[in-house]
């Protein structure tokens, strides 16, 4: 096509289709394209464009704004309206490209970066698909023929943090002193953290978390350099490193945000942000220690929008489900929920508080912090610095005469015995403690210092779970499982005495290349009965109960990942990493 009188080269069309220019008005096929991709449905679609009737804004930056469709939607979109292709996070350059004719100030304002040259035209990612005005300047510049993509924004701004740096050259924080050590004093750092290129990198890194659906960011600063990691699926990764001179200012500002003390970096710290994402709300859970060169910070993505409080999203075995589900029936008792940290026990709860949730029962939960608000639910958070503990909570509680207590976590002795009074006085008490496996519960009970009377009257079942990685459905393959494999996993048996066939990870664009998408949870559970009853009695170690909770039925948390993995929903070496079993 023709702009300005310079000519841009079209896009090779894919699968032999012919380009479409793009239309007159955009806006009005462009909602076409929404709903016919199922980026958004007929009431999303009319409520942005009545706010862009309002607020005489474009329909796409309304649709983005009010959090309505996410910039890998609205890119996909306008890729099929107008024929283009969207540039993959693999097509960014390893170092900028024509740098003597493309100045990275105008590239960031116009929001355009050269991917590469192909046959004499310029690829250029354009994150506004239907400005005209910046490939016909960019094609005037270089002399060259233009050819354009669809570039995501979330990733052309991690592009540009990695091949044009803020940190460097003419926008170094503080003008002119960059080479320099930045001073740690609180004023300065809050001068260097309120700076626009520090904020507008603190707001990338956030951005591209939610936009990839990070569980958790990781700001790690070294001698040399300062480390951003984000989560996915349970797993760390790095992403494009800002400069190291910038981290005393990225740390202080991600403090400013939480209402921490900048000042204090000797001590750990804990706080949240609440922030809207591309127009989503979100809640951050932030928490600093102090390492050897700085402040390590993580930062929790909360997003309320993505969770789903549901047993067959979370992956849990049918036959658990419904033991646990009856449990949850119950007018009494403690059941507890054990693993550790990040192996969803939080999420299991609320899924199971909101099955029983009726106007008909009073529940109440102790929360360290409350992570999800649940509907009709009274929720309450501790404040030990103003001595509002478990303990304390749960005493006062009780005056209140609830049906369904939930304790966030059983972490001594007091609130374990509050806890059994409760359920002995005729209250369900639900809560969580750190243990490898169901049966190390009556251990660590007992470790306490919970007289085992207590523990035969009052524990109604023990639900013990990890997350495993889901294999992506769109790259996932199937083979034959290795001999060896079969015989040390006994796989056979398994099977049901048919071939053994398992699934792999592969990798694709889905799934960031990594074969595994999502996670689901893997679990067992423990119901206590008059012969597991005896063994605690007897101070049976936890080997023991478990042998004896086997004999009755129950399928252990690695022969249920053995399970997943036959059914192709996740990987043998998923199962090991995650559970860590001996075979």
């Amino acid at each position: 096509m023709t702009i300005s009188g310079v000519r841009i080269a079209p896009a090779v069309p894919s699968r032999g289709q012919s380009l479409a220019e793009p239309p007159a008005d955009p806006m009005a096929p462009l909602g076409e394209a929404l709903l016919r991709l199922g980026q958004c449905d007929g009431q999303t679609l009319e409520r942005g464009r009545r706010v862009a009737a309002e607020t005489g804004q474009r329909l796409d930056a309304v649709l983005l704004q009010l959090g309505l469709v996410t910039e890998r939607g609205l890119a996909d979109a306008y890729a099929a309206l107008l024929g283009v292709p969207i540039a993959s996070p693999a097509r960014y350059p390893e170092a900028p490209l024509l740098p003597d004719l493309l100045a990275p100030r105008y590239l960031r304002a116009a929001r355009v970066m050269p991917l590469a040259i192909e046959d004499g035209a310029l690829v250029l990612g354009v994150a506004d698909a239907l400005d005209e005005f910046a490939p016909a300047a960019v094609a005037h510049r270089t002399g060259m023929a233009v050819r354009v993509e669809i570039a995501v924004p979330i990733e052309l701004e991690a592009a540009f943090g990695r091949l044009y740096p803020e940190g460097e050259a003419e926008e170094t924080p503080g003008g002119g002193h960059g080479g320099e050590a930045l001073e740690e004093d609180a004023e300065r750092l809050k001068d260097l953290a309120s700076e626009a290129p520090v904020i507008r990198l603190v707001n990338q890194i956030i951005s591209r978390a939610v936009e990839t659906h990070a569980s958790d960011i990781h700001i790690e600063p070294f001698e040399d350099r300062l480390r951003v990691r984000y989560r996915y699926d349970g797993v760390l990764h790095e992403a494009d490193n800002p400069s190291a001179r910038l981290a005393p200012a990225i740390i202080s500002r991600v403090k400013i945000m939480a209402k921490l003390d900048i000042a204090e970096r000797r001590l750990p710290q804990d706080g949240r942000i609440k922030l809207a994402v591309r127009g989503t709300e979100i809640d951050f859970r932030v928490s600093t220690i102090p390492s050897l060169h700085g402040e390590k910070v993580v930062l929790r993505v909360l997003d309320r929008s993505s969770v789903v409080f549901d047993y067959e999203k979370l992956g849990l075995p049918a036959a658990v489900v419904r033991d646990w589900t009856r449990a949850l029936e119950l007018p009494n008792g403690i059941l507890l929920v054990t693993g550790p940290t990040g192996s969803g026990k939080t999420t299991t709860l609320y899924t199971g508080l909101t099955a029983i949730n009726a106007v008909s029962r009073n529940i109440v939960t102790v929360e360290d912090p409350i992570e999800y608000q649940l509907h009709g639910i009274n929720q309450i958070q501790t404040k030990p610095a103003i001595g509002l503990t478990f303990a304390t909570l749960l005493r006062s509680i009780l005056r209140q005469d609830p049906d369904v207590i939930m304790v966030g976590e059983i972490r001594d002795l007091e609130t374990a015995q509050i806890a059994v009074q409760a359920a002995l006085t005729g209250h369900l008490v639900l809560s969580t403690l750190h243990t490898n496996s169901a049966s190390a519960t009556i251990t660590r009970l007992r470790d306490m210092g919970l007289e085992d009377y207590l523990l035969t009257a009052v524990l109604r079942g023990v639900l013990a779970q990890r997350l495993v990685r889901r294999l992506c459905d769109a790259c996932k393959r199937e083979a034959e499982a290795p001999a060896e494999l079969v015989e040390r996993f006994d796989l056979k048996r398994r099977a049901a005495g048919g071939r053994v066939r398992l699934w792999h990870a592969v990798g694709c664009a889905k799934c960031r290349s990594t074969g595994y998408r999502g996670r689901q949870a893997i679990a067992e559970f423990l119901q206590p009965n008059p012969e597991i009853e005896h063994l605690i009695f007897s101070k049976a170690d936890q080997s023991e109960i478990e042998r004896a909770a086997v004999t009755h039925g129950m399928v252990t948390m690695f022969q249920a990942g053995l399970d997943a993995a036959l059914a192709g929903t996740t990987t043998i070496e998923e199962v090991v990493r995650s559970i860590r079993a001996e075979a």
